[in-house]
């Protein structure tokens, strides 16, 4: 009995990493006043939270992070600042936190999107 569960966790092994995430992408929602419970549902009712996406490139993960800006709650989430890390390594987004264009900038999130800052 000892040996099949030794073989089995052996077995296991390879497959563990393929579980993994490489990429993660991390949101910080800031809710439209009022609306801190709604906006943060998405989150457990954090106002951020790490995603773990299946992605097989840096580009993939960019992508993934980027597609996660989209805010179709006009009246709730103000506005998100998404970041991704792939395989450990921070990507550049091309925004500063404020939505500002930032060469540097970790945030994937535009600050003049027409999908964010429209609180009613």
């Amino acid at each position: 009995m000892k040996k099949a569960i030794a073989l089995a966790a052996l077995l296991a092994l390879p497959f563990s990493n393929a579980f993994a995430a490489d990429c993660v992408v991390h949101i910080k929602r800031t809710a439209c006043a009022g609306q801190e419970a709604e906006s943060y549902k998405k989150c457990n009712g954090k106002q951020e939270c790490d995603t773990q996406e299946s992605a097989e490139s840096e580009a993939e993960c960019s992508a993934v992070a980027l597609k996660h800006c989209d805010n179709s709650r006009l009246d709730i989430t103000k506005y998100k600042v998404v970041t991704a890390t792939f395989k450990g390594a921070a990507l550049t987004g091309g925004f500063a936190a404020s939505g500002k264009p930032s060469s540097k900038g970790a945030n994937f999130c535009a600050g003049d999107r027409p999908d964010l800052n429209q609180c009613k």
